[in-house]
């Protein structure tokens, strides 16, 4: 089994986001020998012309500083406008699952339906091979051909958790020559220096970029309105109000703003979003517990398990992993977690792992608690 990129010289389209990584990825597949052009997404229709800090991205700077990376390095730049297909598939759908009282992961279905979709689609089309990102993760080809998606060589750095909705026809194109870096971020940061990258030193970006502020729940509130709901504990008595039950997410402890103490003194967290009567329910850490679940819409980076199975899986994009079994039921994914894990939400992404492979994906559809029935 090797690593990717292959020897022969190819076609790529590096994603530029306007960071460090990204450039740096740049740059090493057009040290390797690639022909590369760089590319912005512009995913905003109306970008800030500035980033706060190291919140949000896709800002006018942003542009500018891939621009500059790509004449540094000596390739050709283009920016191409993805707005109303990154306001579609990513936004609305990240707005629409919270209204829901679901949890999702933008980052995930920007990967599935930008990056190695739409921006795929459109590299292919031109004649180019493959689509080359600043992602820390590994693609590794099989005697027979066949790609695997790997844990990137230095766990501390693994971004394969947001690329686990990719399927074998897009790690065919995938390029991440990052992924067998063991290297500190500072180091790559150095190492951008050394190329004459000024974004060397630019602060890396977090939380969901397209809430430049950091505020999810100003950001939803805006888009579904103010919507005032009772919060309860689990014997169903009234505890406060809130201002719209998207505003809160599984496991919350902060914010709850309930003014009547716990029996036991010991703080409540949220167990529950309804969105049919806008309510939420809270109560004790222990109830946070998940036994297992039902995960749906399944992606596989290669072939669907066949049969019961035991693996890892990770359920948060920096979480750890545990270990768990499961198999396909009529299309539905069933997990069974070794040990209960504490705080799992429908709307997040399951991945499974057989060893540092990624099996694949799938969203989280109900929970079963450790200690009651399903969630």
């Amino acid at each position: 089994m090797t690593d990717t990129p292959r020897s022969r010289p190819l076609r790529v389209l590096a994603a530029m986001s306007g960071g460090v990584d990204s450039a740096v990825a740049a740059a090493r597949a057009a040290e390797a020998g690639h022909d590369v052009t760089g590319v912005h997404l512009a995913l905003s229709a109306n970008p800030q012309s500035f980033r706060t800090g190291a919140r949000g991205c896709c800002t006018i700077e942003d542009s500018r500083d891939a621009r500059r990376a790509a004449d540094v390095i000596g390739i050709p730049f283009y920016v191409w406008d993805l707005a109303d297909r990154f306001r579609e598939d990513v936004v609305e759908d990240f707005v629409a699952e919270y209204e829901a009282g679901r949890t999702p992961n933008p980052c995930l279905r920007c990967n599935e339906k930008i990056k190695f979709a739409a921006l795929l689609d459109k590299a292919l089309a031109l004649g180019f091979d493959a689509v080359c990102t600043g992602h820390y993760a590994k693609v590794l080809v099989r005697e027979d051909g066949t790609r695997e998606l790997h844990r990137a060589s230095d766990m501390a750095k693994d971004q394969s958790y947001v690329l686990g909705v990719l399927d074998d026809r897009q790690l065919a194109h995938a390029l991440f020559p990052l992924g067998d870096t063991l290297t500190t971020k500072d180091e790559i940061r150095a190492e951008a220096e050394r190329r004459g990258l000024a974004v060397a030193k630019k602060p890396d970006s977090h939380d969901i970029c397209f809430i430049a502020d950091g505020d999810t729940q100003g950001f939803l509130a805006r888009r579904l309105g103010k919507a005032e709901g009772d919060i309860v504990d689990e014997s169903g008595a009234r505890l406060g109000t809130h201002e719209g039950a998207y505003g809160f997410t599984i496991g919350q402890r902060k914010g709850l703003r309930i003014g009547v103490p716990a029996a036991d003194g010991k703080p409540r967290y949220v167990l529950d979003i309804s969105p049919v009567d806008n309510t939420v329910t809270v109560g004790p850490a222990a109830s946070l517990d998940v036994s297992a679940l039902t995960a749906i819409k399944p992606r596989w980076c290669g072939a669907a398990p066949d049969g019961p199975g035991t693996y890892t899986a990770q359920l948060r994009a920096h979480g750890g992993e545990t270990e768990v079994s499961a198999h396909l039921v009529d299309g539905e994914l069933r997990v069974t977690f070794t040990e209960p894990v504490r705080g799992v939400a429908p709307g997040q992404a399951i991945v499974l792992y057989d060893g540092t492979r990624v099996v694949g994906s799938a969203t989280i559809a109900t929970t079963v608690r450790a200690t009651a029935g399903a969630a």
